[in-house]
């Protein structure tokens, strides 16, 4: 029996394709658009999928005919995207969009989004709940514009009920800027000692991708208006991050560790790395929607460690992964620098 019908939008992205796997497996009809149409193969055969651009006049309404009894919005941001859903809320029942934990900010005015995270991450509780204060709205930047995005569809209360979800540090197949890179191509370019700032107890929240599909999946089931973190069960180190990987591809790294941030330029610095934890409090979701995690991050390890091996298979890290190069810069893999900096603190080979 069909639990009626669920339109996915930017469904071929990392999460998309996750999410459309779970909602096919738990019965929906699924309609899967994405900008440049296509499928994943592991979806179910019943699957619809459809190329849809959401900024060309029209084509979301089109594309959704009589309407849909859930629509998941992957890629959502802003005022106009707002707009957008909240004028197709005559002809969908609910709706599911997946904004992120970089809109909060701490008692001091920090956040993703500010110059001030560079010191270490905004200093946030531990863990930080769904009430925390966030960013202003605004137009400009990410946080801001999913602080926008949040607002104004909240507003459209009960009678289109809304589940908003603030995704942490989203890993898994298919991530355009995976973090666990960062490890496993030391591990693959012969690197048998890494260095870390921060003691190596930087902790930055996971969230595995098959997470935030099961949460979409118990919120297409039982629809509200409300904003739920979307994190991991576990928040690792980086240093365990690190050992993480060294166990999946069998091989062992000495690790030397700094006290506070990076000596000289980026000497230890991480994607996770930072002076404050960053842990999203999962306890609504679990109290709302009954919640249990998936997996963890370790036991998912394997299968993104062996995505990110074929990925680089012949190619330059840049090339298979533009938007880390773009995001995080040459410097991410400086081995010249970091080597002169352990033969100068004692670390030689």
């Amino acid at each position: 029996m069909s639990r009626g019908r669920a339109f996915v939008l930017g469904a071929t992205g990392q999460i998309g394709r996750a999410t459309v796997g779970a909602l096919a497996q738990d019965g929906w009809e699924v309609t899967a658009a994405s900008r440049g149409g296509g499928r994943d193969s592991g979806w179910d055969a019943g699957v619809r999928d459809v190329a849809l651009d959401r900024e060309e006049a029209g084509a979301l309404e089109a594309a959704l005919g009589d309407g849909c009894d859930v629509l998941v919005d992957m890629v959502a941001f802003g005022r106009d995207h707002a707009a957008q859903l909240i004028g197709l809320a005559d002809r969908v029942g609910s709706a599911v969009v997946v904004s992120s934990g970089g809109v909060y900010e701490d008692g001091r005015g920090r956040s993703f989004d500010t110059q001030e995270q560079l010191d270490g991450f905004p200093e946030f509780p531990v863990p930080i709940p769904e009430t925390h204060r966030t960013l202003a709205p605004g137009d400009t930047t990410y946080g801001t514009r999913k602080v926008r995005l949040e607002q104004e569809l909240l507003a459209s209360g009960d009678a289109w009920p809304v589940t908003l979800l603030r995704a942490g540090a989203v890993h898994g197949e298919y991530c355009r800027t995976p973090r666990e890179l960062y490890f496993v191509k030391r591990v693959l370019d012969g690197r048998r000692r890494r260095v870390l700032a921060y003691g190596g107890a930087s902790r930055f929240h996971p969230v595995h991708v098959s997470n935030v599909a099961e949460l979409i999946r118990l919120a297409a089931l039982r629809p509200g208006s409300r904003v739920l973190n979307s994190a991991d069960p576990q928040a690792p180190t980086v240093a365990e991050i690190g050992v993480a990987v060294d166990e999946v591809l069998g091989v062992e790294t000495e690790t030397v560790l700094i006290d506070g941030a990076p000596p000289e330029g980026v000497i230890g610095s991480t994607p996770w790395s930072g002076a404050r934890p960053v842990v999203y409090d999962m306890s609504a979701a679990e109290r709302e929607l009954g919640y249990r995690p998936v997996t963890g991050y370790a036991e998912s390890l394997h299968r993104t460690v062996e995505w990110l091996a074929g990925q680089l298979d012949g190619r330059d890290w840049t090339e298979a992964f533009p938007k880390m190069a773009a995001n995080y810069g040459e410097a991410l893999f400086d081995y010249a620098a970091e080597d002169a900096w352990l033969e100068k603190h004692g670390h030689g080979a």
